[in-house]
């Protein structure tokens, strides 16, 4: 196993509502980091095709048009598109953690797919219970995603989706299995609006998120890419979020990568930058943090607390 990796979290727009564009976009972002030697590359939560914000801030009526766009442009996970993309993963030699709204059959569900330096899948999550008004769009996850940790060359890789990380026992789970390297996969996010306008949650800010991200650094011990959306203000009409009172543009980016301990290793970017923030990291450095908090380890006490876990996916159908 390689000791010093070079990792990137990716930072920018999706191509909104258009499948073929993401492809593109994906594609490129891909290259680049192939170019510029990344070894791991994690995309925010459903990166294909963009996060539809508008969910949160109009009603279901008025955004049925939206919506039936959206899923006419999400992705199956057997497709040409995705095809594309691991060819691209293929050539540049990147592990990804590709975030998407994948559609299977006539549902939906948030999903990420780790795919190797040859191009294959070898890991198939989708999140666990979407959040709140999420769930008007996107089904659950079964217990087959709750292993969301896979070997590669470069460490034992992770990922998570959005509030997956405000789950206790889904984080806990993860680090029973072995997370060196994880990607924190996250819609945009955006400040908290002023108070005498409108009541909005601290939770639900870019800051609140952000924290979310370094605390299972923290607590796991592992080195977290956080990889954010960006919106910009032309693309407001489009995704029904004109005078929504809470998104900003450009905005929405709030990509860091954290240390094992915890301590940001780049310098913030602007919330509306694009790009691939990117880090250099040794796996060897996570036995600092390990030596004073290892969870599931040294630091816990199984005779007295321990997790139950199901990993038998439930099926709408049995044959007899």
């Amino acid at each position: 196993m390689i000791q010093t990796v070079r990792v990137g979290a990716v930072q920018a727009e999706p191509a909104w509502l258009d499948l073929q564009g993401g492809v593109e976009k994906t594609i490129a972002l891909i290259q680049q980091a192939g170019k510029d030697g990344v070894n791991v590359l994690g995309f925010p939560e459903v990166w294909l095709t963009g996060y539809p914000w508008a969910i949160w801030t109009k009603s279901v009526i008025e955004n049925t048009e939206l919506i039936h766009e959206y899923m006419a442009n999400s992705m199956a996970r057997v497709s040409p598109e995705m095809d594309r993309i691991r060819a691209a993963v293929k050539e540049a030699k990147v592990f990804v953690v590709l975030g998407y709204s994948e559609r299977d059959g006539a549902s939906l569900y948030i999903a990420q797919s780790f795919i190797d330096t040859e191009g294959e899948i070898v890991l198939h999550r989708r999140k666990i219970k979407p959040t709140h008004v999420e769930r008007s769009i996107w089904g659950d996850g079964q217990a087959d995603s709750l292993t969301s940790v896979v070997d590669t060359p470069f460490g034992k890789v992770g990922g998570l989706n959005c509030w997956e990380h405000l789950q206790p026992l889904l984080r806990y789970y993860e680090y029973c299995q072995g997370v060196q390297i994880h990607v924190a996969a996250w819609p945009p996010m955006f400040p908290l609006p002023d108070p005498k306008k409108l009541k909005w949650p601290y939770h639900e800010t870019d800051v609140a998120n952000q924290l979310c991200s370094q605390f299972l650094a923290i607590e796991g011990q592992a080195f977290v890419l956080v990889a954010t959306q960006v919106l910009t203000e032309g693309n407001l009409e489009k995704l029904n979020l004109v005078g929504s009172g809470v998104c900003e543009a450009p905005g929405g980016g709030f990509t860091m990568i954290y240390g094992p301990d915890g301590q940001p290793l780049c310098a913030p970017w602007p919330p509306g930058k694009e790009g691939i923030m990117q880090a250099e990291i040794n796996l060897k450095d996570i036995d600092y943090a390990k030596g004073m908090i290892d969870t599931v380890g040294h630091y816990s006490r199984p005779d007295l607390l321990s997790l139950r876990v199901n990993l038998t996916a439930a099926k709408p159908f049995h044959h007899m």
